[in-house]
């Protein structure tokens, strides 16, 4: 369920509680002794995180990994790097140009810098 999670990723809530999160749900409940439970106890018992907390830590995790080239990609096919400005904070901040459309809006690199 979390394979490719970074390229696939569903952003309308309607998509989220139909699909990936039900499945979970589903599963939880259907654990012995946990029926009555809500899904956030079934979670806190089993020690997982919800899918869509995986899904955001798969996308930051995917995006330090091309920031500090540990994967066989290129940063500048994401976004556009502004290293070694004269600003407040961090040496690596991302920019991101405008959008016109709502299926960029939501790829993964406006995401994640969101």
């Amino acid at each position: 369920m979390e394979y490719s999670s970074v390229a696939w990723n569903p952003y309308l809530i309607k998509d989220l509680k139909k699909t990936l999160e039900s499945v979970q749900r589903r599963f939880t409940k259907r654990l012995p002794g946990m029926e009555k439970l809500t899904y956030r106890q079934r979670l806190r018992i089993l020690e997982l995180d919800s899918l869509e907390l995986r899904r955001v830590r798969a996308d930051l995790l995917f995006t330090y990994k091309l920031v500090f080239g540990l994967i066989d990609a290129s940063l500048y096919d994401f976004f556009v790097p502004r290293f070694n400005e004269a600003r407040r904070g961090h040496d690596y901040k991302l920019y991101l140009p405008t959008c016109k459309t709502n299926i960029r809006s939501n790829s993964f690199n406006y995401r994640v810098i969101q």
